[in-house]
């Protein structure tokens, strides 16, 4: 009997074992499902095969894997897409720098401004005054393998925009952009706010003394998009959207801009009903089981593509800055289900590259970019790259986290506080997508370089 007691302990342990190994694949088969209901169209990361109907022009051929385009040529710096550091040194060419490939390296001087200097930050993102306990995150600045990126220089850039108009169209990662402009500017001056619709959302500043206006302008998909929403913001139903129609919060604008810099983003990722040509084509995670699923990344394809041959065939030609896919750091969950993010230094290079989501968005940015430098040398039109995406993924101790809120520990210690892990402290990370586009304006010589 004793004997057979011993045993038992010892013919458990492969039934755990083989609980496990159940475990993990069922694990794998649900990561894959997921991956394929996001991604129906897409046999990797470089190659997405769309139904005919979206009408997508074919990726220029190697081109987003090789590097430099026809309009890089001429400039000071070059856009490459993220590669080994072997290859993209074969692509640097002589007095050329790649802005977006480098390091966060220590900065003992830290942030341009504070909360105490800058009325411009958003309760969500103002971080230090919402208690968070690290100081760390604000000791970093962005360090070109090749270059220097310089600091942000406000009075440089105010004589530059006098009698000038910028606006940034997208979703409110760009409103968390735009309150680090508005903070790197007000050492020159501050400005009047001069608009802003119902629900904050879309807003305009005026420069006085330099007639400078900068502005805002929500538009999350950039093409049409029917939102049922509650008034704290809650989706009531799909998203209806219209892929071949663009929003014209931002093109009945477009005319009175000299700059404009955009980006698609997460909003992508929802739930939402597909039309083309006024017709219903399917949709993307929806309920409706009479309806093709058509992921994501088809319907990204054709609304970068309607927003580029907009504005390479407008008359209009404003310098454009596409800047690409912000990635979150959430940990241990979503944004929903408790994910966290409790990082206080920097990823090294190779340490973390990314979510798969990421790259695929990412990708078809770079694709849909590379085939409008194309078309754009035919019209005149003016594109930049403004490519944030590999030194964001390196941050993951630039967002509010828990810090979303005044003091969220105050009364519980051990609460469980929803994290933002999408947006970032101010100051903190995204200044230095400023500091890029006062680079590249320089390097057009937009602003003077002396």
């Amino acid at each position: 009997m004793a004997e057979e007691e011993m045993q038992e302990p010892g013919l458990s342990r492969p039934k755990k074992g083989l609980c496990l190994l159940l475990m993990f694949f069922a694990l794998i088969l649900l990561t894959s499902f997921a991956y394929f209901l996001l991604f129906p169209n897409s046999s990797d990361t470089n190659v997405t095969s769309c139904p005919a109907f979206f009408n997508i022009v074919p990726a220029i051929s190697g081109r987003a894997q090789r590097g430099v385009s026809v309009e890089q040529k001429n400039s000071s710096y070059i856009q490459l897409p993220r590669m080994s550091l072997n290859d993209r040194h074969k692509y640097l060419l002589k007095g050329q720098c790649d802005l977006f490939s480098g390091q966060w390296i220590n900065d003992p001087s830290g942030p341009a401004y504070t909360n105490a200097s800058c009325n411009f930050i958003q309760p969500p993102q103002n971080c230090m005054k919402n208690g968070r306990p690290d100081t760390n995150y604000l000791y970093w600045r962005w360090k070109p393998y090749d270059c220097e990126l310089p600091p942000f220089d406000p009075f440089k850039f105010m004589d530059a925009m006098k009698d000038k108009s910028m606006a940034f169209i997208g979703d409110s990662i760009f409103r968390n952009q735009i309150q680090s402009l508005l903070c790197l500017l007000t050492k020159v001056e501050e400005p009047v706010e001069v608009y802003h619709d119902k629900f904050f959302r879309s807003r305009t500043w005026y420069f006085a003394n330099y007639n400078f206006t900068v502005g805002v302008i929500w538009a999350p998909f950039l093409v049409k998009a029917e939102l049922f929403e509650d008034d704290e913001g809650k989706s009531k139903s799909d998203v209806e959207l219209h892929l071949d129609i663009l929003e014209d919060k931002w093109t009945s604008q477009y005319n009175k801009y000299d700059y404009v810099i955009f980006s698609g983003g997460q909003w992508f990722l929802k739930s939402m009903i597909i039309w083309l040509n006024n017709t219903i084509v399917g949709c993307h995670n929806c309920k409706n089981n009479n309806l093709k699923e058509l992921g994501i990344d088809c319907p990204y394809h054709k609304a970068l593509q309607t927003v580029f041959e907009f504005m390479i065939s407008s008359d209009h030609k404003p310098l454009i800055f596409f800047r690409t896919w912000t990635p979150d750091h959430f940990e241990y969950g979503e944004w929903f289900s408790g994910g966290v993010c409790n990082r206080t230094t920097p990823y090294s290079e190779g340490q973390y590259k990314g979510k798969p989501i990421d790259h695929v968005m990412r990708t078809i940015e770079i694709q849909e970019f590379e085939k409008a430098v194309s078309m754009a040398s035919q019209t005149g039109a003016r594109l930049k790259l403004l490519d944030t995406f590999h030194l964001s993924v390196l941050r993951p101790d630039g967002h509010p986290g828990p810090y979303r809120t005044y003091h969220p520990f105050g009364k519980d210690k051990i609460a469980k506080v929803q994290n933002d892990c999408l947006h970032w402290c101010l100051p903190g990370p995204i200044d230095t997508w400023n500091e890029l586009i006062a680079k590249i304006l320089v390097d057009e010589r937009d602003i003077s370089s002396n």
